[in-house]
């Protein structure tokens, strides 16, 4: 199993009470990998990211997606074992410096479900 889909997996397991539809959509480039639809009926995206050091990829339409919709969108990177939740209003800061730098919103999967009930 490649290790972005191993993350989708983790995160469905780890967050059962949110409705999640992944987005498999050529047509529309930079659309994040997660739409995610949370008890307080509100939607909001997930990019999932593997990260090589301090750094994820990012293309330029996945950063203009986030620099377009700041909103309820976010970054949720796999680095080793750990996971980072990132806010998708910190993607020029991802872009330019690394996960390192910016500020992580959840870092366990019980805080990271938690953010996503409070969307």
């Amino acid at each position: 199993m490649k290790p972005e889909q191993k993350l989708w997996h983790d995160l469905k397991k780890n967050t059962h009470d949110i409705i999640w539809n992944r987005i498999e959509n050529l047509a529309c480039v930079g659309m994040p990998d997660l739409l995610g639809y949370s008890s307080n009926q509100k939607y909001f995206t997930v990019e999932l990211k593997i990260a090589v050091g301090n750094k994820v990829r990012l293309s330029p339409h996945q950063i203009s997606y986030h620099v377009l919709h700041p909103v309820n969108s976010f970054f949720l990177i796999r680095k080793d074992k750990q996971v980072i939740l990132i806010a998708g209003t910190q993607v020029m800061e991802l872009y330019n410096n690394g996960f390192g730098s910016c500020a992580v919103i959840a870092d366990t999967w019980p805080t990271v479900q938690t953010v996503f009930h409070s969307v």
